[in-house]
C-alpha cells in the first residue's frame, strides 16, 4: 500500500462556492491545487508496478474543523486533487476506484490517500 497526505481543498473548490462564482475566480486556484498534489506525489516517489489498472484507493478527507460539511461537497472539492494524483502516476483517472472515509477534524485538515498496488 502506498500513502500520501495531501492538502485540504481550498473552500473555493466546493461545488457549492463553485456554484455561485464565474469560473475565472476559481480556475486559477483549481489549477494550482491539482499542480500542488501532483507534486507532493511525485515527492512521495510512488510508483505503480506495471498492469497495476485499475487502482484500489481509499481517500480519508480529514477536515480541519468542526463546520458541517457534506461527503459529496468533500468529493467534488476534492476533484482536482484527483485529477492531481493521475497527472502524477501517469494514468487516467477513469481507473481509480476509491472508497470513501470521512474522519474528525483536527488541525490542519488534509486528505490522506492510499493506493492500493
Amino acid at each position: 500500500m502506498l500513502s500520501v497526505t495531501l492538502p485540504w481543498p481550498p473552500s473555493a473548490l466546493t461545488p457549492n462556492s463553485k456554484r455561485r462564482s464565474h469560473w475565472t475566480k476559481y480556475r486559477p486556484i483549481a489549477k494550482k491545487y491539482r499542480a500542488d498534489c501532483a507534486w507532493l506525489v511525485k515527492a512521495a516517489r510512488i510508483g505503480l508496478p506495471a498492469g497495476s489498472v485499475p487502482l484500489s484507493m481509499t481517500i480519508r478527507f480529514v477536515p480541519p474543523d468542526h463546520r458541517r460539511r457534506d461527503d459529496d461537497g468533500m468529493i467534488g472539492a476534492f476533484k482536482h486533487g484527483r485529477d492531481g494524483i493521475a497527472d502524477a502516476l501517469g494514468v487516467d483517472d477513469h481507473s481509480f476506484r476509491p472508497t470513501y472515509e470521512f474522519a474528525e477534524p483536527e488541525k490542519p485538515g488534509r486528505v490522506v490517500v492510499e493506493i492500493i498496488a
